[in-house]
């Protein structure tokens, strides 16, 4: 995946980093150039200065092209507007932005936008919500730490059963859309091709409900 970090701070070069490490390819973004020290001299990924809502830094960091954003800088305005025009104008298809504002976060969410508070923070916990792509989160309980998210059934499930893609505790499939109905399936309702899946998902099993899902590097195998 290709994705967009703002903020070059600890935790945004956290992020970076541990992203980087897994394959994915990572820009940063920061308008402080000393910032970039933090990433170590090991980072493979591309770093630009310049503030992060800029149209012309955004373009030159291919937020066009990109499968994820976070925004991460110290101002939870900045981190807002960022996500807001990643998220309407560019149509970045995951979004994360860290408001240390609680009320705000509330407010983004609702938008669309996934948030992080100071509460919730942790790099594996964003490195999930920037990468749990291709699922389409829909609705976010509580603290964000549950997701209800949804997907076109995949090739790979077409014919199994509710019971194979059920994880006590942390994978649900809670209804099933099929042509103009919706139900509520049993663990033995038979998934069919076009069937839309609305699935209650741990953030943290992400990793887990793709490789259920037949899902590898974002793209259906």
């Amino acid at each position: 995946m290709k994705i967009i970090i703002v903020g070059c701070g600890r935790n945004g070069a956290g992020l970076a980093q541990s992203l980087s490490k897994t394959g994915h390819t990572i820009t940063v973004i920061d308008s402080n150039a000393s910032a970039f020290s933090k990433l170590g001299k090991n980072f493979k990924g591309n770093i630009i200065e310049g503030i992060g809502f800029d149209r012309d830094i955004l373009m030159k960091a291919q937020i066009d092209r990109s499968d994820a954003l976070a925004a991460f800088t110290s101002s939870d305005e900045s981190n807002a507007v960022i996500a807001r025009i990643a998220h309407e104008i560019y149509r970045v298809p995951k979004v994360v932005a860290r408001l240390y504002d609680r009320d705000k976060a509330e407010i983004y969410k609702h938008l669309g936008i996934q948030t992080l508070s100071s509460t919730t923070w942790g790099i594996k916990r964003a490195a999930d919500l920037l990468t749990y792509t291709p699922l389409d989160a829909v609705f976010s309980f509580g603290s964000g730490d549950i997701e209800l998210v949804k997907i076109e059934v995949p090739s790979l499930i077409a014919g199994r059963k509710v019971n194979d893609l059920t994880v006590l505790g942390d994978i649900h499939v809670v209804a099933i859309e099929r042509g103009n109905k919706t139900m509520l399936p049993t663990s033995g309702t038979v998934f069919q091709r076009r069937d839309i899946l609305y699935i209650a998902a741990a953030v943290s099993s992400g990793g887990q409900l793709k490789k259920l899902l037949g899902l590898s590097d974002g793209k259906v195998v």
